[in-house]
């Protein structure tokens, strides 16, 4: 068994540059008042924002455009038992910009299923924790 000391809290900039290595992570939301978890492909945005690409009609934006969520990535080795694990919580919002949309349809990250009328969802890195679980 791991004990609680193998635990390492990780400050803001590790988290992030930790969790801009991983290219799947999932987004914790309320659907129909109950928790729901979906895993999505993302990228960072300006370091800190995480970036979702999706189709405008789809179930995700309409639970999630204007209200607070959580992200999480993580990435973990069960033969060392060790990895990390990063939330970021805040308010996602649909890009709604002309310019900010074409700026990143050429930088940001493309959805991996088909898109129709496809849309940026932007949750922002009010708070961000994460930790590390390792054998030292």
């Amino acid at each position: 068994m791991v004990q609680n000391d193998a635990f390492r809290a990780l400050d803001r900039q590790e988290c992030l540059r930790l969790l801009a290595k991983v290219p799947v992570g999932r987004v914790v939301y309320t659907r129909h008042a109950l928790p729901a978890v979906l895993p999505v492909n993302f990228a960072l945005d300006g370091d800190d924002a995480v970036l979702l690409c999706t189709s405008a009609g789809s179930d995700l934006v309409r639970a999630i455009d204007g209200v607070v969520v959580a992200f999480e990535g993580d990435e973990f080795d069960p033969a060392t038992r060790s990895g990390w694990s990063v939330v970021v919580t805040g308010r996602a919002d649909v890009v709604t910009d002309p310019a900010e949309h074409e700026r990143l349809s050429r930088t940001g990250p493309a959805s991996w299923m088909p898109a129709r009328d496809e849309v940026f969802v932007r949750i922002a890195s009010d708070m961000v924790t994460g930790r590390e679980l390792g054998t030292r």
